[in-house]
């Protein structure tokens, strides 16, 4: 186990470390969706430029959900939230980021169209409509933003997660409920055999060509079982993952007990990844120490995945249970420096 002990020497776009890695930056490929994978690229766009986020295309909820329905297009909503985590940090930067992440409020006494509606959303929606190609779309979105990398969905169509969850039935007794589709799957409760659908859906052939050729895969942190878990299910997706010459960084959770992770430890998600995708490896388990309870069986369950444990304060400071960008950036650079 590696510790990194504080205060840490916190990376800024002005530094020297900054600088060099900005020239010399790793190949980095970060798989997640929504908030989690925010706060992943948020922190390695510090470090390179040769950044590629793979984002999960199960999201049947909101604005996304609405637009997949009655256009049957891939849910836009994580790709946008990535896009906006790769803008850099100036006018420019900030102020797409803010109109792609502006949603539309209800009007008063009034419904409207338009209502809850992302506007990150339908630019990406109208691109993909206006040149017939989602990765093409993507590029051109990244492109009017300035991101620092690029984004690419997990697959070329739209996926439906489907899991089970144990019901008390009338008679008292424990029955296995399914539920469908990521909205429902992610309050579900403690989740039971989880898959996608369709089962054999192709993975985006940038995507597959991305981490064929990177020199870091970095999974999580994020909703675990819609989120990160649906990378390991995909069967290109997994191959891919499992034969890459790239290393792997698993990063862990802020927060343990969530409605879908409701009672499990630190050591259990890392035990949920091992019985869904027995043949994947990890280099590296990224941590903060105060997410770990028990640390000999993490350590444990980190090794069932060949991994060493790296712990680390990359916590925002408050209540919240954030990463910080700059914290986690530092926590990258050492893992990546030691490889």
């Amino acid at each position: 186990m590696a510790l990194l002990t504080g205060p840490l020497p916190l990376i800024s776009p002005n530094s020297a470390a900054f600088a060099s890695q900005q020239d010399k930056g790793p190949s980095v490929v970060a798989l997640g969706g929504g908030h989690g994978l925010s706060a992943s690229l948020s922190a390695l766009r510090l470090l390179t430029s040769e950044l590629t986020a793979i984002v999960t295309v199960a999201d049947d909820g909101g604005s996304s959900g609405r637009l997949r329905e009655e256009y049957g297009v891939l849910p836009p909503g994580d790709l946008r939230m990535a896009l906006s985590a790769l803008c850099d940090d100036t006018d420019w930067g900030r102020t797409w980021r803010d109109v792609m992440q502006h949603r539309f409020e209800p009007g008063k006494g009034r419904g409207g169209s338009l209502d809850a509606h992302a506007m990150g959303n339908l630019l990406i929606v109208t691109l993909w409509e206006l040149l017939g190609d989602t990765v093409a779309g993507l590029k051109w979105a990244g492109a009017l933003l300035g991101a620092r990398g690029e984004v690419l969905p997990m697959s070329s169509v739209p996926l439906t997660i489907e899991g089970q969850v144990r019901v008390t039935a009338p008679d008292g007794s424990s029955v296995l409920q399914t539920v469908t589709g990521q909205a429902k799957c992610a309050v579900a409760g403690s989740l039971e055999h989880v898959r996608l659908l369709p089962e054999d859906a192709p993975a985006c052939l940038e995507a597959l060509t991305a981490i064929e050729f990177a020199d870091w895969v970095i999974l999580g942190p994020g909703s675990w079982y819609t989120s990160v878990l649906p990378h390991l299910l995909l069967p290109e997706m997994l191959e891919a993952l499992c034969n890459t010459a790239a290393r792997r960084c698993l990063t862990m959770n802020l927060d343990m007990d969530t409605k879908e992770t409701a009672g499990m430890t630190a050591a259990d998600h890392l035990l949920a990844l091992r019985d869904y995708a027995p043949g994947f490896t990890v280099d590296v388990v990224l941590a903060d120490p105060a997410s770990v309870q028990d640390l000999p069986a993490f350590e444990r369950a980190a090794g069932m995945l060949g991994a060493e444990v790296v712990l680390g304060k990359v916590g925002a400071s408050g209540r919240r249970s954030v990463h910080d960008p700059l914290r986690l950036a530092t926590a990258y650079h050492d893992i990546f420096g030691n490889s």
